[in-house]
């Protein structure tokens, strides 16, 4: 689990391929310590598994449905990605609970800058639309921003200076693609009020009014 704060950035020096998958090796920032084989890294928003550890080096086993469902796959060699270690108990929230797990790809439609800020406009797949709303938090490239406004198939955000800094949405333009993960809570809260979800331990209406969430004269909506 990750919370979309992203630590540094690391620069891809090798990848090789390996059948259905690749193995990437990413130069670390030298602050990120205490990173052990087998920990749980988030690059540009996917969980990876440490598999050897050198020096300031670190290599990661790409599965098919990781480059399938990912633009991991996409990197090359001196490319820069978005890392994050991934979250401890005793870590503060600062920004919402990332799974690492990518629900599909957007494209950016217009990137804008007003002042020392950049607004972005990015086109999102339909499936992932749904679990979005305005003030609403959405991962790209495994970066936890908010959405200021959704209009269509699209979405708005502002990048503030920190993160234009730390991360490597500074250098995205009009045209490029970026991971995206929706809001784990919402993906919960649509599968509890979903009618082919078990009624007996399901969210409806019914069970809404009766714990003081909706008056009793509520309208119903279709």
């Amino acid at each position: 689990m990750f919370t979309g704060i992203i630590e540094g950035k690391g620069r891809v020096v090798r990848i090789e391929y390996r059948g259905a998958g690749k193995r990437i090796t990413i130069e670390f920032p030298s602050h990120l310590t205490e990173v052990q084989l087998g920990d749980s890294i988030s690059v540009n928003g996917v969980c990876l598994t440490v598999f050897e550890k050198k020096d300031k080096e670190l290599t990661f086993d790409l599965s098919g449905e990781t480059l399938e469902k990912s633009l991991l796959g996409k990197l090359r060699v001196e490319d820069w990605v978005n890392l994050e270690r991934a979250l401890r108990l005793s870590d503060r929230l600062g920004g919402h609970f990332v799974t690492g797990h990518v629900d599909g790809i957007g494209i950016i439609t217009e990137r804008k800058r007003e002042r020392e800020f950049i607004q972005l406009k990015i086109k999102v797949p339909k499936h992932i639309l749904r679990y979005l709303v305005p003030k609403g938090s959405i991962a790209v490239d495994g970066i936890s921003l908010t959405v200021n406004e959704v209009q269509g198939d699209e979405i708005s955000l502002m990048l503030i200076p920190y993160t234009l800094e730390k991360t490597t949405l500074i250098d995205k333009n009009t045209g490029d693609h970026l991971n995206l993960e929706a809001d784990l809570l919402g993906k919960y809260i649509e599968r509890l009020i979903s009618p082919s979800h078990n009624k007996r331990e399901g969210i409806d209406l019914s069970f809404l009014k009766e714990h003081g969430f909706l008056k009793g004269d509520e309208p119903s909506r279709g």
